[in-house]
């Protein structure tokens, strides 16, 4: 009589526990999807082909860009942008300065300032001022000013000076701000907000979905590798009582 209750009490468990692991496969299987569909919806890819962002970006990195609109973009934020007078084709650049700012370069100690406001860049190539040559610009209203991180060798607003816009372009020609690095492997990180910018009027903007995305996918793998992996375990459980 032992002998049954116990058979029939291994079988119940056997059974629970493969509709515990289908499940898990299931669930892991839609949350794995999903994140990459969410991702899919809200993130374009993009290869940056110059070092004009170094080090933040190494030339050659693919990066990953949310979709906005840009009244949404802040100062310190890194943007992928296309304009007629640049060349017409997408650029990567960081925005410095909005509508309304004056930005100069250079401070005695060698900073960018912002409507006189010296502003620290940790993210900047080298350990030089922050711009090999000076410069002054007045943003035009709903206007951005964008400077490379590697500013020895960036094409940037500061070559522009002299167009109409004073370097500037419009928000209109942002397409995607930049949120993560997605390659190479040893580079994969989500961009940080500079804080320096977050004291000025309008503050940093707030990341987008990159973290929630990247846990949904993450969790989907643990389900379907756990759920998966019961089979083998529940086969190896069994023959070790047998």
């Amino acid at each position: 009589m032992s002998s049954t209750t116990e058979h029939t009490t291994s079988g119940r468990g056997r059974t629970l526990g493969s509709t515990l692991s289908g499940l898990a496969v299931a669930l892991g299987c839609v949350a794995f999807l999903g994140g990459f569909v969410w991702a899919a919806l809200s993130y374009r890819p993009y290869t940056v082909p110059t070092d004009s962002m170094s080090p933040t970006i190494a030339p050659g990195a693919r990066v990953l860009a949310q979709k906005v609109e840009g009244s949404e973009i802040r100062r310190g934020d890194v943007v992928v942008f296309k304009d007629s007078v640049w060349g017409d084709v997408p650029m990567v650049k960081r925005v410095v300065g909005v509508g309304g700012d004056k930005v100069a370069c250079c401070t005695k100690q060698g900073r960018l300032t912002i409507n006189g406001k010296p502003v620290e860049e940790p993210y900047l190539q080298g350990s030089g001022p922050a711009s090999p040559i000076g410069f002054k610009a007045k943003v035009p209203a709903g206007q951005l000013f964008l400077l490379g991180d590697h500013r020895s060798d960036s094409m940037d607003s500061r070559v522009h000076l002299t167009d109409g816009d004073h370097g500037s372009v419009p928000r209109g020609a942002v397409q995607a701000r930049v949120d993560a690095r997605a390659w190479p492997l040893g580079s994969v990180g989500v961009m940080q907000r500079p804080a320096a910018f977050s004291a000025l009027p309008g503050g940093t903007s707030q990341p987008g979905p990159i973290a929630p995305i990247t846990f949904t996918v993450v969790a989907g793998a643990v389900l379907i590798l756990a759920g998966a992996a019961y089979g083998p375990i529940a086969r190896r459980g069994a023959r070790g009582r047998a």
